[in-house]
């Protein structure tokens, strides 16, 4: 069998110094990011150690109360007969305080949508309906906007003013003492966001599971450190509060850019960007993680996409807006701490990178394999490879272990222990997503220079957390720990 190849080199030489160049630029980035996670990590350990830092425990009669003023929820619709009604009635069900209105953003060629919140609360006066009157979908943003003016009128014709907004998606499953535990951080600062618990769905979820893992690390241990620091903290479009103020002056400054509200919308991420932008006009946000007097994390509810498709859809919006978005609409200002937090958001293209550089050298290995073995002592041979390539490859053997540690950790105490050790055999699926997501982001990213017009490329959803056996029960155990 010949392996000759053109300029006098073999293909097997040519495939080991292939291997050897993405050996290098593989081990670079592995190492690097292993250390920027390691800070992190050793960040958390150090607020482990401080005298009194656990998750507070709420009881029930917290919400017994009353709010400390009127707050708006904000809801998106676009195509979500299958699950609004249900996320509506659990809302009103679930939400006791009579302080609020629940604003439901619809288009006008959506009858089906608005069909299902009437039938479910078309009645009850904490409920209000806004028709868009643009045809959909147009963008996220631009529906919150619309919801934004109809909130404005409400305020002028009743004469009282909302004390803070909150963001919510159509199908999300709410804890009842949401509302009072935001009411009550607005009081003292201008954002807050509460954690995201992601649902695993019955039967097969390797890629639904993966937003499991990644929540549970990203909202126990990513977040917490976030916080501490008092670096900027990202919205996540859901179980997140805004002052009213505040919401306010990011419109008055919206408006001085010819925008049509507080929310971007000409950002795919406006909910990411709407809490970046908070500490560079003076606010102030926290993340709270707090567990009710049952054990249950306060937050949102709600099932992620459990194929690889859909994910790729999803995950292609957040790199899109905050990857690349990002860079151009907020730059690199603030303090250091921010900086670094930046470059952590805006790192997706470059792992998605890295990870396809290391795959390929899987596949680069299996053949060099396959040629030893044909080969035999008459296999070619490069110069003897640097001795700091064996250490490097050495630490990141190590560095994955510890990841894979860490990652099965936070997924087990949250989700359990079968969970937490299916979380780093669920890696290569949630790296399969990102490289797919990232190059599809790029193209997107490309499209959207050349004028392309952005669009709400929305996830379809037909289940609701709150229609299923498990939903109201904590699906593994709730350790006082973050």
């Amino acid at each position: 069998m010949s392996f000759a190849a053109s300029g006098g080199w073999t293909l097997v030489e040519w495939l080991l110094l292939i291997e050897r160049e993405l050996l290098l630029f593989a081990l670079f980035w592995f190492v690097i990011g292993m250390v920027d996670e390691l800070v992190v990590d050793a960040i958390w350990f150090c607020l482990r150690l401080r005298p009194g830092f656990c998750i507070p425990h709420l009881s029930r009669d917290v919400s017994q109360g009353r709010l400390g003023g009127r707050i708006a929820v904000f809801v998106a619709c676009w195509h979500e007969a299958d699950v609004i009604g249900v996320t509506v009635a659990n809302m009103l069900r679930n939400w006791k305080e009579g302080e609020y209105i629940l604003y439901i953003g619809c288009y006008c060629n959506d009858p089906a949508t608005v069909a299902a919140i009437t039938a479910i609360g078309g009645s009850d006066p904490r409920l209000r309906i806004v028709i868009h009157d643009k045809f959909g979908p147009t963008t996220k943003a631009d529906c919150l906007n619309r919801i934004y003016k109809a909130m404005c009128a409400d305020e002028q014709r009743l004469g009282q003013r909302f004390k803070g907004i909150v963001l919510h998606d159509s199908e999300d499953m709410v804890h009842p003492l949401e509302l009072m535990l935001i009411d009550r951080a607005l009081s003292d600062v201008e954002f807050v966001q509460l954690p995201v618990r992601p649902e695993i769905p019955e039967g097969p979820h390797w890629v639904a599971g993966h937003y499991c893992d990644e929540f549970a690390e990203a909202h126990a241990r990513a977040m917490v450190v976030r916080d501490a620091l008092g670096a900027g903290l990202p919205a996540a479009g859901v179980s997140c509060g805004f002052s009213r103020d505040m919401l306010e002056l990011i419109g008055e400054v919206r408006m001085m850019e010819a925008a049509d509200g507080p929310f971007a919308a000409d950002c795919l991420t406006e909910d990411y960007e709407l809490g970046m932008l908070i500490p560079r006009l003076g606010g102030r946000g926290c993340f709270l993680r707090c567990r009710d007097a049952d054990g249950n994390l306060i937050g949102t509810r709600s099932y992620f996409p459990n194929t690889v498709p859909t994910s790729v859809r999803q995950k292609t919006r957040w790199m899109h807006g905050i990857c690349l978005q990002g860079w151009d609409r907020l730059g690199w200002n603030g303090q250091l701490v921010d900086i670094w937090m930046s470059i952590r958001d805006r790192r997706g293209p470059l792992i998605a990178l890295v990870l396809f550089a290391a795959y390929v050298l899987l596949v680069v290995e299996g053949l060099l394999s396959v040629a030893r073995l044909w080969l035999g002592d008459d296999m070619p041979q490069l110069a003897q490879p640097p001795v700091y390539l064996r250490y490097g490859v050495n630490l990141c053997v190590l560095g994955l272990i510890w990841r894979s540690f860490m990652r099965a950790l936070f997924t087990g105490r949250e989700y359990g222990w079968r969970e937490g050790l299916l979380a780093p055999l669920r890696l290569p699926v949630a790296n399969v997503v990102m490289i797919l997501a990232a190059r599809r982001a790029l193209w997107a990213y490309c499209r959207s220079l050349g004028g392309a017009r952005l669009v709400w490329d929305k996830t379809e959803h037909v289940v609701h957390p709150a229609l299923t056996a498990s939903a109201g029960a904590p699906s593994g155990p709730m350790e006082n720990a973050v």
